[in-house]
């Protein structure tokens, strides 16, 4: 997920008191967004790992037949399953990443000299790595709640579904398929955030009266339109997806784990994607899903862009 923070950076405070409280308003604004984004599309993300990962239950359905199938079988609450643990997860990935953006842009520029598009596409990714490792256990979990479905025998509680990972090497099985979403999350988060930030500066640039508008929190301060915001973030994040895709479809299934029968084609990031390419192909294994994507990531980064973007005035972060 990428953020205003692409191309913006906090103005010098004056005392550390007043560093510590920016920090912790970034936090909170970023959290915020995070949340607020993740829950207007709970329900297409538990459509999505369904079909990602072939659900014996699902699996010949397309995504809107899904989306009416669920509801009839689990109830409308099984959209949102593994939706809380997603809650737990993203809001700290949300900070982290903004802030991380943030440091890694400041390193990069005073530090080692980089700067321009580059270092924004770098800050990105790194910023992106460092939130997926930091939260990634919480991730996994989600995946597997969201897997289940009312006819698996595997426990649906979030003990019984943490209780599985002893199986599975114990600790090690929180981390299974970190390989492949550090190597996605790469391209993904270098490309959201290089992509918005590019957009929104170009347009401040070039058409402000016409983009742009004064920050309630700062006047000297342009920002997007809100329509404008909408578009950028849905731009941002369909680009990304398309060249992260493949990848995501191979952590998810990493992280199912022993919940699938084939488990054991899938313990690395190589023979996964060569397993999927073999049994499904590009369109119905590679890149199964990612119309259900395309539909998601519009209103996911649209919300994100626009939640963090109205936190940062409210808080005072411009």
């Amino acid at each position: 997920m990428a953020s205003e923070a692409a191309v913006s950076t906090p103005a010098p405070m004056n005392s550390p008191a007043k560093r510590d409280y920016y920090w912790l308003r970034s936090f909170v604004a970023g959290g915020v967004a995070g949340c607020c984004a993740k829950s207007t599309i709970a329900p297409l993300d538990r459509v999505k790992i369904l079909l990602q990962a072939q659900n014996p239950h699902y699996k010949h359905l397309g995504v809107f037949a899904t989306l009416r199938a669920v509801p009839k079988k689990e109830g409308y609450l099984g959209l949102y399953k593994g939706n809380g643990a997603m809650m737990v997860r993203i809001f700290p990935y949300g900070a982290i990443q903004f802030m991380a953006f943030d440091n890694y842009k400041k390193l990069l520029s005073k530090q080692l000299g980089i700067s321009g598009h580059i270092h924004r596409l770098m800050a990105g990714s790194m910023a992106g790595m460092t939130a997926v490792i930091c939260t990634y256990p919480l991730d996994v979990v989600r995946a597997r709640l969201a897997f289940q479905t009312i006819y698996h025998k595997v426990g649906c509680s979030h003990s019984k579904t943490f209780n599985t990972f002893t199986n599975e090497g114990g600790f090690r099985g929180f981390y299974r398929g970190l390989t492949p979403t550090i190597i996605g999350m790469a391209p993904y988060a270098g490309f959201s955030f290089f992509t918005f930030g590019t957009l929104k500066s170009l347009g401040l640039k070039h058409f402000p009266e016409l983009l742009g508008r004064p920050s309630s929190d700062n006047p000297d301060v342009l920002v997007l339109k809100t329509h404008v915001n909408l578009l950028c973030g849905g731009v941002a994040g369909a680009i990304a997806q398309t060249i992260s895709y493949p990848l995501d479809v191979a952590r998810r299934r990493m992280q199912l784990g022993a919940v699938l029968p084939d488990s054991e084609k899938c313990l690395t990031l190589t023979k996964t994607l060569k397993y999927v390419y073999s049994q499904f192909g590009v369109k119905k294994g590679l890149y199964r899903g990612l119309s259900l994507n395309y539909i998601r990531c519009v209103p996911s980064q649209a919300v994100a862009f626009t939640t963090y973007e109205f936190m940062k005035q409210v808080l005072h972060l411009n």
